[in-house]
Protein backbone atom coordinates (compact mmCIF):
# COMPACT_ATOMS: atom_id res chain seq x y z
CA UNK A 1 0.00 0.00 0.00
CA UNK A 2 2.71 2.26 0.95
CA UNK A 3 4.75 1.83 -1.94
CA UNK A 4 1.36 2.41 -4.20
CA UNK A 5 0.95 5.46 -2.61
CA UNK A 6 4.85 7.03 -3.44
CA UNK A 7 3.77 6.14 -6.63
CA UNK A 8 0.39 7.88 -7.35
CA UNK A 9 2.17 10.88 -5.42
CA UNK A 10 5.26 10.47 -8.36
CA UNK A 11 3.29 10.50 -10.82
CA UNK A 12 1.22 13.32 -9.58
CA UNK A 13 4.04 15.60 -9.03
CA UNK A 14 5.07 14.79 -12.62
CA UNK A 15 1.90 15.52 -14.20
CA UNK A 16 2.51 18.29 -12.52
CA UNK A 17 5.52 19.88 -13.61
CA UNK A 18 3.94 18.81 -17.13
CA UNK A 19 0.88 21.45 -16.57
CA UNK A 20 3.79 24.06 -15.30
CA UNK A 21 5.63 24.04 -18.66
CA UNK A 22 5.09 27.28 -20.31
CA UNK A 23 3.40 25.97 -23.25
CA UNK A 24 3.01 29.31 -24.20
CA UNK A 25 6.81 29.54 -24.49
CA UNK A 26 7.53 25.84 -26.26
CA UNK A 27 4.74 27.19 -29.13
CA UNK A 28 6.81 30.46 -29.85
CA UNK A 29 10.65 27.99 -30.21
CA UNK A 30 8.20 26.01 -32.48
CA UNK A 31 7.29 28.84 -34.47
CA UNK A 32 10.91 30.02 -34.64
CA UNK A 33 11.70 26.65 -35.41
CA UNK A 34 9.33 26.56 -38.42
CA UNK A 35 10.90 29.97 -39.97
CA UNK A 36 14.38 28.13 -40.09
CA UNK A 37 12.77 24.92 -41.84
CA UNK A 38 10.71 27.38 -44.13
CA UNK A 39 14.35 29.53 -44.96
CA UNK A 40 16.40 26.14 -45.15
CA UNK A 41 13.78 24.88 -47.73
CA UNK A 42 14.33 27.89 -49.36
CA UNK A 43 18.29 27.78 -49.55
CA UNK A 44 18.55 24.03 -50.92
CA UNK A 45 16.50 25.70 -54.05
CA UNK A 46 12.87 24.10 -52.83
CA UNK A 47 14.03 21.07 -51.27
CA UNK A 48 14.39 19.63 -47.34
CA UNK A 49 17.65 18.04 -47.94
CA UNK A 50 20.25 18.84 -47.43
CA UNK A 51 19.37 21.02 -44.68
CA UNK A 52 15.73 21.51 -43.68
CA UNK A 53 15.12 17.67 -43.07
CA UNK A 54 18.02 17.59 -40.82
CA UNK A 55 16.97 20.95 -39.38
CA UNK A 56 13.60 19.77 -38.27
CA UNK A 57 15.15 16.33 -36.96
CA UNK A 58 17.58 18.28 -34.81
CA UNK A 59 14.95 20.71 -33.50
CA UNK A 60 12.73 17.65 -32.12
CA UNK A 61 15.28 15.54 -30.76
CA UNK A 62 15.92 19.15 -29.00
CA UNK A 63 12.44 19.76 -27.87
CA UNK A 64 12.65 16.05 -26.64
CA UNK A 65 15.81 16.86 -24.34
CA UNK A 66 14.63 20.60 -23.37
CA UNK A 67 11.34 19.29 -22.26
CA UNK A 68 12.98 16.27 -20.03
CA UNK A 69 15.63 18.78 -18.68
CA UNK A 70 12.51 21.23 -17.59
CA UNK A 71 11.54 18.42 -15.48
CA UNK A 72 14.76 18.38 -13.50
CA UNK A 73 14.67 20.07 -9.92
CA UNK A 74 16.26 23.32 -10.35
CA UNK A 75 17.81 22.43 -6.96
CA UNK A 76 19.91 19.34 -8.10
CA UNK A 77 20.87 21.39 -11.79
CA UNK A 78 22.03 24.35 -9.34
CA UNK A 79 24.61 21.37 -7.29
CA UNK A 80 25.54 20.27 -10.79
CA UNK A 81 26.35 23.98 -11.99
CA UNK A 82 30.18 23.52 -10.72
CA UNK A 83 30.38 20.19 -12.73
CA UNK A 84 29.16 21.72 -15.61
CA UNK A 85 31.46 23.89 -15.71
CA UNK A 86 34.62 21.91 -14.94
CA UNK A 87 33.56 19.52 -18.02
CA UNK A 88 33.15 23.00 -20.33
CA UNK A 89 36.67 23.63 -19.41
CA UNK A 90 37.84 20.54 -19.95
CA UNK A 91 36.42 19.92 -23.40
CA UNK A 92 37.72 23.42 -23.92
CA UNK A 93 41.04 22.03 -23.15
CA UNK A 94 40.96 18.83 -25.64
CA UNK A 95 39.73 21.17 -28.54
CA UNK A 96 43.66 22.39 -28.28
CA UNK A 97 44.75 19.21 -27.83
CA UNK A 98 42.81 17.14 -30.75
CA UNK A 99 40.27 19.55 -31.41
CA UNK A 100 38.78 19.73 -35.60
CA UNK A 101 40.53 22.22 -37.73
CA UNK A 102 37.70 24.48 -40.11
CA UNK A 103 38.22 27.82 -41.56
CA UNK A 104 41.71 28.44 -40.32
CA UNK A 105 40.28 27.94 -36.33
CA UNK A 106 40.49 25.12 -34.00
CA UNK A 107 37.00 24.42 -32.26
CA UNK A 108 35.23 21.48 -33.29
CA UNK A 109 35.71 18.56 -31.19
CA UNK A 110 33.74 14.69 -32.06
CA UNK A 111 31.98 12.86 -29.50
CA UNK A 112 29.92 9.89 -30.38
CA UNK A 113 29.92 10.89 -34.26
CA UNK A 114 28.69 14.52 -33.26
CA UNK A 115 30.48 17.32 -33.88
CA UNK A 116 30.37 20.03 -30.49
CA UNK A 117 31.68 23.34 -30.45
CA UNK A 118 32.32 23.49 -26.88
CA UNK A 119 32.45 27.21 -26.28
CA UNK A 120 28.70 27.49 -27.10
CA UNK A 121 28.48 25.06 -24.40
CA UNK A 122 30.67 26.54 -22.28
CA UNK A 123 28.27 29.80 -21.96
CA UNK A 124 25.66 28.10 -20.35
CA UNK A 125 28.04 26.17 -17.71
CA UNK A 126 29.23 29.63 -17.13
CA UNK A 127 25.85 30.84 -16.33
CA UNK A 128 25.11 28.17 -14.18
CA UNK A 129 28.55 29.01 -11.98
CA UNK A 130 28.28 32.15 -11.56
CA UNK A 131 24.50 31.68 -10.66
CA UNK A 132 25.23 29.02 -8.07
CA UNK A 133 28.18 31.70 -6.68
CA UNK A 134 26.17 34.53 -6.34
CA UNK A 135 22.71 32.66 -5.13
CA UNK A 136 23.25 32.62 -2.05
CA UNK A 137 25.52 35.84 -1.48
CA UNK A 138 24.17 39.30 0.30
CA UNK A 139 24.39 42.69 -1.17
CA UNK A 140 27.26 43.72 1.67
CA UNK A 141 29.02 40.25 0.18
CA UNK A 142 28.22 40.92 -3.44
CA UNK A 143 30.12 44.22 -2.92
CA UNK A 144 33.07 43.07 -1.45
CA UNK A 145 35.62 42.93 -4.45
CA UNK A 146 37.55 39.75 -2.61
CA UNK A 147 34.63 38.09 -3.19
CA UNK A 148 34.34 39.00 -6.73
CA UNK A 149 37.89 37.47 -7.51
CA UNK A 150 36.81 33.76 -7.68
CA UNK A 151 33.84 34.51 -10.32
CA UNK A 152 35.88 36.49 -12.31
CA UNK A 153 38.77 34.38 -12.56
CA UNK A 154 35.85 31.47 -13.76
CA UNK A 155 34.57 33.75 -16.54
CA UNK A 156 38.32 34.85 -17.48
CA UNK A 157 39.76 30.98 -17.97
CA UNK A 158 37.22 30.18 -20.49
CA UNK A 159 37.25 33.20 -22.18
CA UNK A 160 41.02 32.87 -22.35
CA UNK A 161 40.59 29.55 -23.79
CA UNK A 162 38.30 30.41 -26.46
CA UNK A 163 40.91 33.30 -27.44
CA UNK A 164 43.36 30.22 -28.30
CA UNK A 165 41.29 28.27 -30.40
CA UNK A 166 41.32 31.41 -31.89
CA UNK A 167 37.22 32.72 -31.80
CA UNK A 168 37.46 36.32 -31.11
CA UNK A 169 34.01 37.09 -31.68
CA UNK A 170 32.59 34.18 -29.15
CA UNK A 171 35.42 35.18 -26.63
CA UNK A 172 33.16 38.23 -26.47
CA UNK A 173 30.30 37.28 -26.11
CA UNK A 174 31.13 34.59 -23.42
CA UNK A 175 32.66 37.64 -21.58
CA UNK A 176 29.60 39.58 -21.98
CA UNK A 177 27.30 37.15 -20.78
CA UNK A 178 29.37 36.65 -18.16
CA UNK A 179 29.68 40.35 -17.38
CA UNK A 180 25.63 40.61 -17.32
CA UNK A 181 25.49 37.83 -15.03
CA UNK A 182 27.82 40.08 -12.61
CA UNK A 183 25.62 43.03 -13.28
CA UNK A 184 22.32 41.09 -12.45
CA UNK A 185 23.84 39.93 -8.99
CA UNK A 186 24.29 43.15 -7.96
CA UNK A 187 27.96 43.94 -8.91
CA UNK A 188 28.02 48.08 -8.70
CA UNK A 189 28.01 49.82 -12.00
CA UNK A 190 31.11 51.83 -11.72
CA UNK A 191 33.11 48.91 -11.47
CA UNK A 192 32.19 48.08 -14.88
CA UNK A 193 32.95 51.26 -15.77
CA UNK A 194 36.50 50.73 -14.35
CA UNK A 195 36.99 47.88 -16.63
CA UNK A 196 35.61 49.49 -20.00
CA UNK A 197 37.68 52.99 -19.59
CA UNK A 198 40.87 51.39 -20.90
CA UNK A 199 39.68 49.37 -23.65
CA UNK A 200 39.97 52.25 -26.10
CA UNK A 201 43.12 52.82 -25.52
CA UNK A 202 44.13 49.08 -25.96
CA UNK A 203 42.31 49.10 -29.23
CA UNK A 204 45.10 49.39 -31.08
CA UNK A 205 47.55 47.32 -29.00
CA UNK A 206 44.53 44.60 -29.38
CA UNK A 207 44.24 44.99 -33.19
CA UNK A 208 48.10 44.81 -33.74
CA UNK A 209 47.60 41.10 -31.65
CA UNK A 210 44.95 39.71 -34.33
CA UNK A 211 45.52 37.17 -36.56
CA UNK A 212 45.49 37.88 -39.89
CA UNK A 213 42.23 37.03 -40.66
CA UNK A 214 40.89 38.71 -37.48
CA UNK A 215 42.49 41.90 -39.20
CA UNK A 216 41.13 41.70 -42.35
CA UNK A 217 37.46 41.49 -40.65
CA UNK A 218 37.95 44.72 -39.20
CA UNK A 219 39.15 46.29 -42.00
CA UNK A 220 36.61 44.91 -44.48
CA UNK A 221 34.23 45.59 -42.25
CA UNK A 222 34.98 49.40 -42.35
CA UNK A 223 36.32 49.36 -46.34
CA UNK A 224 33.74 46.69 -47.42
CA UNK A 225 34.02 48.33 -50.99
CA UNK A 226 37.70 48.27 -51.15
CA UNK A 227 38.09 44.29 -52.19
CA UNK A 228 34.40 43.68 -53.35
CA UNK A 229 35.22 40.81 -55.12
CA UNK A 230 37.56 39.22 -52.10
CA UNK A 231 36.89 40.11 -48.36
CA UNK A 232 33.90 42.49 -48.56
CA UNK A 233 32.38 40.31 -51.32
CA UNK A 234 30.06 38.82 -48.35
CA UNK A 235 28.42 41.55 -46.66
CA UNK A 236 28.28 43.18 -50.06
CA UNK A 237 26.19 40.83 -51.21
CA UNK A 238 23.80 40.70 -47.86
CA UNK A 239 23.55 44.24 -47.96
CA UNK A 240 22.33 43.97 -52.14
CA UNK A 241 19.47 41.07 -50.83
CA UNK A 242 18.35 42.69 -48.12
CA UNK A 243 17.50 45.81 -50.05
CA UNK A 244 16.21 44.20 -52.74
CA UNK A 245 13.68 42.83 -50.78
CA UNK A 246 11.98 46.18 -50.50
CA UNK A 247 8.91 46.37 -48.43
CA UNK A 248 7.28 42.62 -49.32
CA UNK A 249 10.33 41.27 -50.55
CA UNK A 250 10.29 38.97 -53.67
CA UNK A 251 8.17 35.99 -52.60
CA UNK A 252 9.57 32.57 -51.61
CA UNK A 253 11.65 30.98 -53.47
CA UNK A 254 12.29 33.78 -55.95
CA UNK A 255 15.34 35.23 -54.22
CA UNK A 256 17.68 36.02 -57.23
CA UNK A 257 20.76 36.69 -54.50
CA UNK A 258 20.38 33.51 -52.84
CA UNK A 259 19.28 30.81 -55.51
CA UNK A 260 21.96 32.27 -58.02
CA UNK A 261 24.56 31.97 -55.29
CA UNK A 262 25.81 34.91 -55.04
CA UNK A 263 24.91 35.09 -51.21
CA UNK A 264 27.30 32.60 -49.62
CA UNK A 265 26.67 30.87 -46.52
CA UNK A 266 22.45 31.54 -46.70
CA UNK A 267 21.99 28.43 -45.05
CA UNK A 268 24.22 29.22 -41.49
CA UNK A 269 24.91 32.57 -41.08
CA UNK A 270 23.52 34.56 -43.68
CA UNK A 271 19.93 32.95 -43.30
CA UNK A 272 18.55 36.24 -42.34
CA UNK A 273 19.52 37.91 -45.41
CA UNK A 274 17.08 34.72 -47.46
CA UNK A 275 14.26 35.78 -45.15
CA UNK A 276 14.73 39.92 -45.89
CA UNK A 277 14.83 38.87 -49.78
CA UNK A 278 12.23 36.90 -50.44
CA UNK A 279 9.94 38.08 -47.41
CA UNK A 280 10.89 41.84 -47.67
CA UNK A 281 11.05 44.46 -44.78
CA UNK A 282 7.79 43.53 -42.56
CA UNK A 283 8.84 39.32 -43.19
CA UNK A 284 12.52 40.23 -41.30
CA UNK A 285 10.41 42.43 -38.96
CA UNK A 286 8.11 39.73 -38.33
CA UNK A 287 11.45 37.55 -37.23
CA UNK A 288 12.73 39.97 -35.23
CA UNK A 289 9.07 40.23 -33.49
CA UNK A 290 9.18 36.75 -32.90
CA UNK A 291 12.80 36.63 -31.39
CA UNK A 292 12.05 39.40 -29.48
CA UNK A 293 9.27 37.72 -27.99
CA UNK A 294 11.35 34.83 -26.86
CA UNK A 295 13.51 37.07 -25.29
CA UNK A 296 11.71 38.73 -22.92
CA UNK A 297 9.86 35.62 -22.03
CA UNK A 298 12.64 34.70 -20.57
CA UNK A 299 13.43 37.78 -18.75
CA UNK A 300 9.78 37.65 -17.36
CA UNK A 301 10.52 34.17 -16.49
CA UNK A 302 13.41 35.28 -14.31
CA UNK A 303 11.45 37.97 -12.38
CA UNK A 304 8.99 35.75 -11.81
CA UNK A 305 10.75 33.17 -10.20
CA UNK A 306 11.32 33.88 -6.42
CA UNK A 307 15.07 32.74 -6.05
CA UNK A 308 18.31 34.10 -7.07
CA UNK A 309 19.71 31.10 -8.27
CA UNK A 310 16.84 30.97 -11.21
CA UNK A 311 16.79 34.47 -11.86
CA UNK A 312 19.95 34.99 -12.77
CA UNK A 313 20.04 31.82 -14.97
CA UNK A 314 17.01 32.68 -16.49
CA UNK A 315 18.57 36.10 -16.95
CA UNK A 316 21.93 35.11 -17.94
CA UNK A 317 20.37 32.20 -20.96
CA UNK A 318 18.11 34.79 -22.34
CA UNK A 319 21.01 37.41 -22.72
CA UNK A 320 22.75 34.63 -24.85
CA UNK A 321 20.10 33.96 -26.60
CA UNK A 322 19.94 38.01 -27.55
CA UNK A 323 23.65 37.64 -27.89
CA UNK A 324 23.08 35.18 -30.60
CA UNK A 325 20.74 37.19 -32.39
CA UNK A 326 21.65 40.48 -31.90
CA UNK A 327 25.50 39.94 -33.25
CA UNK A 328 23.67 37.35 -36.28
CA UNK A 329 21.35 40.37 -37.53
CA UNK A 330 23.99 43.10 -36.67
CA UNK A 331 26.66 41.32 -38.32
CA UNK A 332 24.77 40.72 -41.87
CA UNK A 333 23.40 44.33 -41.73
CA UNK A 334 27.12 45.48 -42.01
CA UNK A 335 26.57 47.38 -38.64
CA UNK A 336 29.71 44.99 -37.55
CA UNK A 337 32.50 42.62 -38.66
CA UNK A 338 31.58 39.02 -40.09
CA UNK A 339 32.12 36.74 -37.20
CA UNK A 340 30.16 33.48 -38.15
CA UNK A 341 27.16 33.58 -35.82
CA UNK A 342 24.31 31.50 -36.19
CA UNK A 343 20.68 32.79 -36.19
CA UNK A 344 19.06 30.62 -33.36
CA UNK A 345 17.19 27.49 -34.51
CA UNK A 346 16.72 29.12 -38.09
CA UNK A 347 20.51 28.94 -39.35
CA UNK A 348 21.56 25.01 -40.15
CA UNK A 349 23.82 23.81 -37.45
CA UNK A 350 23.99 20.90 -35.07
CA UNK A 351 26.16 22.55 -32.48
CA UNK A 352 24.21 25.57 -32.10
CA UNK A 353 20.92 23.43 -31.70
CA UNK A 354 21.78 21.59 -28.81
CA UNK A 355 23.38 24.39 -26.79
CA UNK A 356 20.42 26.99 -27.42
CA UNK A 357 17.63 23.95 -26.63
CA UNK A 358 19.85 22.80 -23.79
CA UNK A 359 19.64 26.60 -22.57
CA UNK A 360 16.15 26.56 -22.90
CA UNK A 361 15.47 23.34 -21.35
CA UNK A 362 16.94 24.96 -18.09
CA UNK A 363 15.05 28.00 -18.59
CA UNK A 364 12.44 25.69 -18.35
CA UNK A 365 13.25 24.06 -15.16
CA UNK A 366 13.45 27.83 -14.11
CA UNK A 367 9.86 28.25 -15.06
CA UNK A 368 8.67 25.14 -13.76
CA UNK A 369 10.24 25.17 -10.27
CA UNK A 370 10.04 28.72 -9.90
CA UNK A 371 8.46 28.75 -6.41
CA UNK A 372 10.86 26.63 -5.14
CA UNK A 373 12.88 27.66 -1.61
CA UNK A 374 16.59 27.82 -2.09
CA UNK A 375 18.52 28.80 1.25
CA UNK A 376 18.29 32.76 1.95
CA UNK A 377 21.83 35.00 1.55
CA UNK A 378 24.46 33.70 3.58
CA UNK A 379 28.19 34.83 4.44
CA UNK A 380 29.45 31.58 5.56
CA UNK A 381 31.64 31.68 2.07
Amino acid sequence: MMERRLWREASFDLTGKILRINWLYVLLLCCLAGVGYVALFSAAGGSAEPYAGRHAVRFCIGLLMMLGIALVDIRVIARLSWVAYAVGVGLLIAVMRMGHIGKGAQRWIELGGLQLQPSELMKIALVLALASWFHRASWERVGNPLFLIPPILATLVPVGLILKEPNLGTAMITAIVGAAVFFAAGVRWWKFLLVALPMPFAAKLVYEHLHDYQRARIDTFLHPENDPLGAGYNILQSKIALGSGGMWGKGFLQGTQGHLDFLPEKQTDFIFTMIGEEFGLVGALAVIGLLSLIVLGGMLIALRCRNQFGRLVALGISFNFFMYVFVNIAMVMGAIPVGGVPLPLVSHGGSAMLTVMLGFGILMSVHVHRDTEFEGPSEDR
